[in-house]
């Protein structure tokens, strides 16, 4: 076999038609072998003999794609000192492209033989973990182009690829569960006509299930454990794992986009799939532990842990962060991606022990010319000490807003002094956003996500139901701000199945009336259950994939239609996604003299100080004058639309609203929650400026006058 030196750069394995380039980084290691894995078991040796800035490398004429690598790793055993090289165990290449097979975990895989945590274990790990994968880089993109929806426009849709596939009807039994089912003319139609703009996929990067849940017989279904920055995860693959899903992933891309539909990664950059110091090595832990992970200081033979999973990447690291950053630009470039929701987005910013938002990562991120130009969507959280960091990311950067989640629920649900908490949330934040120069677009709204109940067990459920997971129900959430409507879990008494589906439709309403970046979780549209089960991470079945509904299922199919119809609402109306924070005044150049937004209590007075802060007031009206717009169009036009009066009672008497008497003389009610399809018959009732409008108890309404 003929070895050349190869190049340093790029990291990971590069075909270039006529050989692969090799590159692999540790500081850590004496020397290292590069091993090519045949199907008989056998392998061939190659030590990388070139080193440039501890970058080992070669260059293999002949080698082509599908062909199956690892590296063995010869350096020092000293876990006292956090150093952890063992030539026993195939490594996977961090810069795999693409990754075959999976873990058996045996006791081979493990650094120290069970039982004995502090023995050197050096049994060949090779037959029992995972391989990385030349990969062809050529694709016939044809004419692809990103979206590039704009923030206000946005809707985003957050999906499993396994989840949402595995039980749709009109799909091929090969293609359910995979990025070719996602791609099904099927799938791509339900989220047109549902009017989402963006799907935003559970993590997609190859992940491993855990140890512990295989041995009891489930899965790590959500994906949260990865262990390949730059391959599509090979289980979601119906053409084969031999760089085969990474053409499947990629042609999937492609057919979304021409749909329309950006497609964002929920990536999970925090921490690896090798967990504690109990965990298995099979990757960066055998490359350069020390480099690659956050190690307690007086004693790093124990790893630092701020995601709850065993271990955190040192994000102080510049290894680490080149990592990271050449996994974005690849997912941007050469995936052709459009942009990424962040995990434990907190993790990320802690260079040391305190989170940092001008930590290197953030300042790598904002000056690069590739992830700058992407939707970059934090999770504003992790597990360690003050690391609830809501509102306190850069610029550039969305959030995940947890507190409009908390708040929506407490209102819906009946609690007291709620109202002036709410009317911030639904306007876009300021208060979290504001002073730090960002608009509403920077709250990305929720109401529900995978992590928790669905919007269907939101008001079905007071407790958790989680005894499937085999924690005895001590996992997951305990304070959910859920409400059963009465009866816990599913039931046949009529009142309660109408107030809950009531429920469902102001859930929906509010999120798509809100100001901001509103997110959907699949079947949520048609009201998805997963009995009370608010941690389904290791339920890869029937309980947490999505169940289409039938034509006879006339719930399922009310509320999808009226999810449609809010949908569409929020998108032909631009009051309803401003890209600017309202002012409370008549905006300057407008032809009525009405501020841009108003609060009315629900007898038609302008509500006071003494209003908000009443414990006992569970109503309001809000006023959005559509000539008040202080945003201009893409062209520098004055935008103009209809003015709305949004009226809610979240308390569980019917109440008499009366219309406002100076914002309009004649409304139309466009939208009554009441209705059990959302939407009044006809053209909806006619009121005028005066005139008193009874709502249902926990119900809301939209009324319209035409600009």
């Amino acid at each position: 076999m003929q070895v050349w030196p190869g190049q340093a750069y790029p990291l990971g394995a590069t075909y270039d038609g006529a050989g692969t380039n090799f590159a692999v980084f540790s500081e850590a290691a004496d020397r290292i072998e590069l091993c090519l894995l045949h199907d008989d078991g056998s392998e061939t040796a190659v030590e990388l003999r070139e080193t440039d800035a501890f970058v080992r490398h070669a260059y293999l004429p002949g080698v082509m794609p599908g062909q199956r690598y690892g590296f063995r790793v010869h350096g020092p055993y000293a876990p006292e000192r956090g150093l952890r090289c063992n030539s026993a165990k195939l490594l996977l290449d961090p810069y795999a492209r693409a990754v075959a097979g999976t873990v058996d975990w045996g006791e081979a895989v493990y650094g120290y033989h069970f039982g004995r945590p502090d023995s050197r274990n050096d049994l060949d790990s090779a037959p029992h973990t995972m391989s990385s994968v030349v990969v062809n880089p050529y694709f016939d993109w044809g004419d692809d182009r990103p979206p590039r929806t704009d923030y206000h426009r946005t809707v985003i849709y957050e999906a499993h690829v396994k989840g949402l596939t595995m039980l749709h009807p009109a799909l091929p039994q090969e293609l359910r569960g995979t990025y070719a089912g996602l791609a099904h003319p099927a799938i791509i139609e339900h989220l047109t006509e549902l009017g989402v703009t963006a799907i935003e996929l559970m993590p997609v990067h190859q992940f491993v299930h855990d140890h512990r849940l295989v041995d009891a017989g489930m899965a790590n279904y959500w994906g949260y454990n990865t262990i390949g920055y730059f391959a599509p995860h090979n289980a979601y693959a119906s053409w084969g794992d031999r760089g085969q899903q990474v053409l499947e992933f990629k042609s999937a891309v492609r057919a979304l986009h021409k749909a329309g539909i950006e497609v964002i990664l929920d990536v999970v950059y925090n921490h690896t799939a090798e967990g504690n110091h109990l965990g298995p090595t099979l990757s960066f832990r055998g490359l350069d532990n020390p480099s690659y992970y956050r190690l307690v200081e007086d004693n790093p033979r124990y790893y630092m842990d701020t995601t709850g999973t065993g271990n955190s990447l040192l994000m102080r690291s510049p290894h680490v962060l080149q990592l990271i950053m050449d996994s974005l630009r690849y997912w941007v470039t050469e995936m052709h991606v459009d942009g990424f929701r962040f995990d434990l987005a907190a993790t990320l910013a802690r260079q040391f022990h305190e989170v940092d938002r001008l930590s290197s990562f953030f300042d790598l991120v904002q000056q690069d010319p590739v992830v700058s130009q992407v939707k970059l969507i934090a999770e504003p959280w992790d597990v360690g000490e003050g690391g609830y960091q809501v509102g306190n990311f850069p610029p550039l950067w969305t959030e995940w807003n947890g507190k409009y989640r908390d708040t929506v629920r407490d209102l819906w649900r009946g609690e007291p002094r709620t109202l002036a908490e709410f009317a911030s949330r639904l306007t876009g934040s300021s208060d979290l956003y504001q002073d730090d120069g960002r608009r509403p677009l920077a709250s990305v709204n929720f109401v529900t996500c995978h992590d928790g109940f669905t919007l269907r067990d939101l008001v079905s459920y007071n407790e958790k139901h989680n005894e499937a997971n085999g924690e005895g129900n001590r996992d997951g959430e305990n304070h959910n701000r859920s409400w059963n409507c009465g009866v816990e879990g599913e039931t046949d008494d009529a009142g309660v199945r109408t107030l809950r589906a009531r429920q469902m439709r102001n859930f929906i309403a509010t999120l798509l009336l809100s100001q901001g970046v509103p997110m959907l979780s699949h079947g949520d549209e048609f009201g998805r259950t997963q009995h009370g089960n608010n941690n389904a991470y290791c339920q890869d079945g029937e309980l947490s994939w999505v169940h289409w509904p039938g034509a006879d299922e006339e719930e399922a199919r009310s509320l999808l239609e009226f999810t449609r119809s809010m949908v569409w609402l929020r998108r032909d109306h631009p009051v309803f996604r401003r890209r600017r924070f309202f002012h409370g005044r008549p905006v300057e150049g407008t032809h009525d003299d009405l501020s841009d937004i108003a609060w009315f209590t629900p007898g038609g007075r302008e509500m006071t100080a003494r209003d908000w802060q009443a414990a006992h007031a569970k109503a309001l009206s809000v006023f959005l004058n559509g000539h008040a717009i202080s945003e201009p169009g893409p062209r520098g036009e004055r935008i103009s639309d209809d003015s709305f009066l949004l009226m809610f009672n979240a308390g569980a008497d019917d109440l008499d609203f009366v219309v406002p008497v100076n914002h309009g003389r004649q409304w139309q009610v466009v939208v009554d929650t009441a209705v059990p399809e959302g939407t009044p018959p006809g053209q909806g009732d006619k009121v005028a400026a005066g005139d008193r409008l009874t709502l249902v108890g926990r119900s809301l309404a939209v009324l319209r006058r035409p600009a």
